[in-house]
């Protein structure tokens, strides 16, 4: 059998920046990609400080404790994805940037989802987990998949959800732009459940109580699946092979260009204003 030559798409590492540099870039990208100006891209990141990122439709003022978000020091940015909040700290983020024409990506949001995530999917097995998609069976979970309710991100099922140690891990939210798919999300490496629900607004401390519950069934970091010490090198390698295997491309290393750090620069206004962050 011939073999066939993988299609190379560009890798980028931008290690740990300030969350407006984070968004922006992805943005760039994403505009890059639709202009034609870069192939399909898979860039891995990560926060500094540890922000919280907030949903494209999130109500800010409503949902998120501002003061504590403050007082903690944290950063605070809107995604251009929608989904829940997502406090960035001791994670690998990644995103993939692709346009929707592309002969490999279907047309369904959640087709588009299982396809990109297979590199996610495979990065686990890399580390040494057991790690499979779970396909909703019953017409109450896919009824479930309708109702969006907690504010905090890893609490909404997607149709393929991965399941790693026989737990479910979440957290990835995907839009489409100018012919672009963007997918983006955390792959934890381990995760304070207590900081992060003190930062958001509830109607009661019950309320609270049974989200958080619902959360730890949801969200696991990779520290709360072995007793191995994994660092975010160790995981930026497997995920790394992973996406190559997951997406079977070749990923070419590729570093920043002027044009690119200018058109980031541009957007990064956008991200840090108030009138992008409160939607006001």
């Amino acid at each position: 059998m011939e073999n066939k030559q993988r299609e190379e798409w560009l890798f980028l590492n931008t290690k740990k920046n300030d969350p407006y540099f984070n968004m922006a870039l992805d943005e760039a990208l994403l505009n890059f990609v639709s202009e034609g100006k870069l192939p399909p891209i898979v860039r891995f990141y990560g926060w500094d400080p540890a922000t919280l990122s907030i949903g494209y439709f999130q109500k800010l003022e409503k949902e998120i404790d501002l003061d504590k978000v403050k007082v903690g020091g944290y950063g605070l940015v809107r995604r251009a994805t929608g989904g829940r909040g997502v406090l960035h700290d001791k994670e690998l983020t990644y995103s993939v940037i692709v346009p929707e024409g592309h002969p490999e990506m279907p047309k369904t949001v959640t087709e588009a989802y299982r396809v990109i995530s297979q590199g996610l999917l495979e990065g686990f097995i890399d580390l040494g987990f057991n790690a499979y998609f779970a396909v909703p069976d019953t017409e109450e979970k896919r009824a479930k998949l309708k109702d969006p309710r907690s504010s905090v991100c890893f609490d909404a099922p997607s149709w393929y959800e991965l399941v790693v140690e026989g737990r479910k891990i979440a957290g990835s939210a995907q839009t489409r732009q100018k012919g672009v798919i963007l997918q983006h999300g955390s792959i934890l490496q381990s995760i304070d459940v207590d900081e992060l629900f003190d930062l958001f607004v509830y109607q009661n401390p019950r309320l609270k109580d049974k989200m958080k519950k619902a959360f730890y069934s949801k969200a696991v970091s990779i520290q709360d699946l072995t007793e191995r010490k994994i660092t975010i090198e160790m995981m930026e390698e497997a995920f790394y092979r992973g996406f190559e295997k997951g997406l079977n491309k070749s990923l070419v290393p590729f570093e920043l260009t002027e044009e690119l750090i200018e058109e980031t620069n541009r957007l990064i206004e956008k991200y840090k204003s108030d009138e992008w962050t409160y939607k006001k």
